[in-house]
C-alpha cells in the first residue's frame, strides 16, 4: 500500500452536547424560521448545528406551504462562527453524509480537514445558496467568520443598527472563511482590507456598501423580515425560483464559484501550514484568544 493511502486511527475526544436541538423550526404564516439555538455559546457552529441546519432547509422545502425561509439566530447574536472551542466542539465525530464526499474521520493529516469542510462548510453553503425558495437573513449582533457563509447565502440580508459583520481568521493565517464570498459581497479593496485587518465592519458601513438590503431594530427585526417574507410569498413560486437561478448565475458567469474553489485550497495550505509549524491548523489560536484579540481591537479602534 502507498503510504499516502494508509488511514488513521480515528481521534478521539469527549464531546459535550449543551442541547439535544441546536436548531429550531418555526412556521409562521407562509415563512419558515430556521432558528440557530445555541444562544449560551452565540450560536457556534459545530456538526450538530450545520447537519440540523440542513435538515431544516430540507424540510422547508419539501413543504409547499412554505414560500420563503428566514434564517435566524436566538439569543444576543446571530453567529459567532465555526466552533472552535465549546464543549460541544464535534470536528472528530462522524455524521451521516449530504455530499458525495466520504467519512473525514479516519484521514490522515491535511485531508481529515480537507475533506470534513467539504461537506459542512462549502459544500452545504453550495447547497442552502441554491434553495428554490427565497431566503432572509435576520442577522443581530456578531455575524463574525463563519456567521458570514451563512448570511451570504441567503438572498436577502435585514441586520439590525448594533449588528457588525467580522472575519478576523487570518489571524490564524488564514485567508478568509471557507465560503469565499468576500468579493463579491464588498469592493475588492474594502474586501482586502476587511480580511488583512480583520476589523468589525458596521450594519450601515455594510449597508452602503451593499451587503446588506435593509437596517433594522432588535425591537423591529422580526416583524421587518416577516413583512418582507410575507410579501415574497405573494409573488409566483416558479418566478421567485428563476429569480434565484438568474442572478446565482450572473455571479458565478463572474467567476464566484471558481473563486471559492481556488480560495478553498489556500485556505487548506494555510491550516497544513500552521500544522507544520506549529501542531495547531489554527496558527496556535483558540476560542478564547481569538475572542480576546477582537474585543482588544475593537475596544482600541473604539478609543480612537
Amino acid at each position: 500500500m502507498n503510504e499516502l493511502d494508509r488511514l488513521a486511527e480515528p481521534k478521539q475526544a469527549e464531546i459535550v452536547y449543551e442541547t439535544d436541538e441546536p436548531v429550531r423550526y418555526e412556521v409562521v404564516g407562509p415563512l419558515a424560521h430556521i432558528i440557530m439555538n445555541r444562544p449560551k455559546y452565540n450560536n457556534a457552529q459545530n456538526s450538530q448545528m450545520t447537519y440540523a441546519l440542513d435538515a431544516a432547509f430540507r424540510r422547508a422545502v419539501d413543504d409547499d406551504d412554505v414560500r420563503a425561509i428566514v434564517l435566524r439566530g436566538e439569543g444576543k447574536h446571530f453567529s459567532a462562527g465555526h466552533d472552535i472551542g465549546t464543549p460541544g466542539r464535534d470536528v472528530t465525530a462522524s455524521w451521516d453524509r449530504q455530499m458525495l464526499v466520504p467519512d473525514h474521520t479516519n484521514k490522515p493529516g491535511a485531508e481529515f480537514l480537507y475533506t470534513r469542510e467539504h461537506e459542512v462548510y462549502i459544500g452545504m453553503c453550495r447547497r442552502w445558496r441554491d434553495v428554490p425558495k427565497p431566503t432572509i437573513a435576520a442577522v443581530q449582533g456578531a455575524c463574525v467568520a463563519g456567521g458570514l457563509m451563512l448570511a451570504w447565502v441567503c438572498d436577502l440580508i435585514v441586520a439590525t443598527d448594533d449588528a457588525f459583520f467580522q472575519d478576523p481568521v487570518n489571524r490564524m493565517g488564514i485567508p478568509g472563511v471557507e465560503y469565499f464570498a468576500h468579493g463579491f459581497e464588498l469592493p475588492p479593496r474594502i474586501a482586502k482590507e476587511f480580511i488583512l485587518l480583520g476589523e468589525r465592519l458596521s450594519a450601515e458601513r455594510a449597508y452602503n456598501f451593499g451587503m446588506v438590503n435593509r437596517l433594522s431594530t432588535r425591537e423591529t427585526l422580526l416583524a421587518d423580515v416577516q413583512k418582507i417574507g410575507e410579501e415574497l410569498a405573494t409573488r409566483p413560486r416558479l418566478g421567485n425560483w428563476l429569480t434565484k437561478q438568474a442572478l446565482n448565475h450572473v455571479e458565478d458567469l463572474r467567476g464566484k464559484r471558481t473563486a471559492t474553489d481556488a480560495h478553498f485550497h489556500m485556505h487548506h495550505f494555510a491550516h497544513a501550514q500552521s500544522d507544520l509549524v506549529s501542531q495547531n491548523s489554527l496558527g496556535g489560536m483558540d476560542a478564547k484568544s481569538m475572542a480576546a484579540a477582537n474585543k482588544a481591537a475593537a475596544a482600541e479602534k473604539k478609543g480612537k
